[in-house]
């Protein structure tokens, strides 16, 4: 039987395996992840036209945004003032791009995208969001789609260009806590060990949606808002030889011990959507929201990295650009804008 510190040196020399896998891989693409990006919902009346939207990301320094729909008129207006993309695949368009062969993605992604977007603008495509947590009926078709579309820019000669993933809310890990015992849904993972393997193949990052505020909102409790804020009065939680002193982090390292314990350390975490409300909760105030959103940019522009993966940038997609008053839920989901309708900052952030 091994002995606990010869298990610990297997254990350490795992999680160094991984975090030299993540970063050579980095290395090699000639990484930049340490820019930050911004989310553009459109789930809302009276929101400004696209060209302003995107006018606003280049007039403050933000050259990526998350676009939930293949809008044709916000895809046109973000490509051309050279705004990177991370273009959403609507959950009900995966059946069809799972069924129809990668001759179908072709027509789908010439006729819905590259027809508005160049190619070169399109940093990946996130097939469906959240499909795991709110749409299960498409989750049989969730890694086919991808593979048609990712064989279909490869046919185009756009796969080294564009990647393909999909992005998960953080209730696919089973477990993260302690973050050294994240362990993925064992329901979710016919469909994430597929998935798994295919971003490895490819390069590509796990994309989840991180909202330490929800976590916190939802209790109270247990996540202390000091914690979910980057607080530096913050309780540290102990995981074996790491610290942890933020929810973010925590999460982040979460999915990648749950990516180790499938054996695939070596593919990257991109954090999606992450935010912080301004209304609508007690905790919802601009302060916060300062504060919170400030030190997700800081952390990615210096590329700390994370306790489990120092120094490999965490790619990073604000969540929101402007409020949107048409979103169902809690009062809060409306009240994520960065920016307000007539372009001033909701509270003051810089995000270079």
């Amino acid at each position: 039987m091994a002995t606990r510190s010869a298990m610990a040196m297997s254990l350490l020399s795992r999680v160094l395996l991984a975090v030299t896998a993540v970063a050579a891989a980095a290395a090699a693409a000639g990484d930049d992840r340490g820019k930050i990006g911004i989310c553009h919902g459109r789930v809302g009346a009276n929101l400004p036209s696209p060209e302003a939207a995107a006018a606003l990301l280049r007039q403050n320094g933000v050259t990526r945004a998350r676009l939930f729909l293949p809008d044709p008129a916000v895809l046109a207006a973000f490509a051309s003032a050279g705004i990177d993309l991370v273009v959403g695949v609507p959950n009900e368009n995966l059946t069809f791009l799972a069924s129809s062969g990668p001759d179908g993605a072709a027509r789908w992604l010439q006729s819905t995208i590259l027809a508005h977007a160049p190619a070169e603008r399109v940093r990946y495509l996130a097939a469906g969001n959240e499909v795991l947590y709110s749409n299960p009926f498409y989750a049989a078709s969730l890694v086919p789609a991808m593979r048609n579309l990712h064989a279909a820019l490869a046919a185009m000669g756009l796969d080294g260009k564009t990647k393909v993933s999909s992005a998960h809310a953080t209730s696919v890990l089973a477990a993260s806590y302690p973050p050294s015992a994240g362990a993925f849904d064992a329901a979710s993972l016919p469909v994430l060990r597929p998935m798994l393997r295919f971003l490895a193949d490819t390069g590509a990052p796990f994309m989840v949606n991180a909202y330490p505020f929800i976590s916190h909102a939802s209790d109270p409790a247990n996540v202390e808002l000091a914690y979910a804020l980057f607080g530096g009065a913050a309780a540290p939680v102990r995981d074996g030889a790491l610290e942890y002193t933020n929810l973010f982090d925590a999460t982040v390292d979460a999915v990648a011990a749950a990516m180790e314990k499938e054996g695939f350390g070596g593919v990257p975490v991109a954090v999606t959507e992450t935010g912080w409300p301004t209304a609508g909760h007690p905790a919802a105030t601009p302060e916060n929201a300062a504060a919170y959103n400030a030190e997700v940019v800081g952390r990615a522009a210096r590329g700390v990295g994370t306790p489990r993966r120092p120094g490999v940038p965490v790619e990073v997609y604000l969540f929101d650009l402007y409020d949107e008053d048409g979103k169902p839920g809690e009062e809060f989901e409306r009240h994520f804008g960065i920016f307000r309708a007539d372009g001033s900052k909701a509270y003051d952030i810089n995000f270079a």
